[in-house]
């Protein structure tokens, strides 16, 4: 019997040598599996979770939605945005400004020396030129008898000679009449201020009229005289008022 216990104990101890075996298998594989190659480099993959099951990455994740969310980063947010509006904004402002101060000018018509093409109280945009030409409506602002700034069409430059036939209304440039379906009143009255002509217009400088010939004082007066070109403060190209007549070189 005692050769039979000692049979049964040697096989129980074969048995718990294959089960010791097994396990430590079992556990090495395990660490294996915990490993994972990167780059050719073993490194060693950890899941944590908190206490409450929820994995590092998502409380990270659930912590920063909250902050989002809190009334102090909402009110920082609020800020923010007004802050990008007004600078926008204000930005916009500061082109537009520099843009009508060296490149377009706004003006307002003062007058009836230029109709029927302009009316008084129509606004043009005008922009600046380094040389203008017969047809052309410009800002005069020289000095002269009214001591305001003037709008009229430019008829001769410098260096051209000036006639007018008061008899027939007509007006020649180098000895061409000019055809000029823009002017208002079909004949021409001669007033005592005017000059003598034939007339050149000195260099440098614009020979001008108003388009209501008979009720402008222009370049024909010596109240106003030949338009130094220096004093001009631009070319009128558009009516921005009244809305929707905006060519003022249409004359149909």
């Amino acid at each position: 019997m005692n050769k039979q216990n000692k049979s049964f104990n040697k096989s129980k101890s074969v048995v718990e040598a294959v089960d010791i075996e097994n396990e430590a298998q079992a556990t090495q594989d395990e660490a294996i599996e915990e490993f994972e190659i990167v780059d050719g480099e073993i490194s060693f993959s950890q899941q944590e979770e908190t206490s409450s099951g929820i994995s590092a990455e998502s409380e990270e994740v659930l912590r920063d939605s909250q902050l989002e969310d809190s009334p102090k980063n909402v009110k920082r947010q609020f800020y923010l945005t007004a802050y990008d509006l007004v600078s926008t904004v204000m930005g916009a402002f500061v082109i537009i400004a520099l843009v009508f101060t060296f490149a377009f000018r706004l003006v307002g018509v003062d007058g009836e020396s230029m109709t029927n093409t302009l009316q008084h109280g129509d606004w043009l945009l005008t922009h600046s030129k380094t040389e203008y030409e017969q047809g052309d409506i410009v800002v005069i602002t020289q000095d002269n008898y009214f001591q305001e700034p003037l709008i009229k069409r430019v008829i001769a430059v410098g260096g051209q000679t000036v006639d007018i036939d008061y008899a027939t209304a007509t007006v020649y440039v180098d000895g061409i009449a000019l055809d000029e379906p823009y002017v208002k009143e079909g004949y021409l009255i001669q007033k005592g201020e005017y000059r003598e002509f034939p007339y050149t217009v000195p260099e440098g400088h614009l020979f001008c009229m108003g388009d209501n010939r008979n009720g402008s004082s222009d370049s024909r007066s010596a109240l106003v005289g030949p338009v130094d070109e220096r004093q001009i403060l631009g070319k009128a190209f558009i009516r921005i008022l009244p809305f929707g007549d905006f060519d003022i070189y249409d004359y149909e």
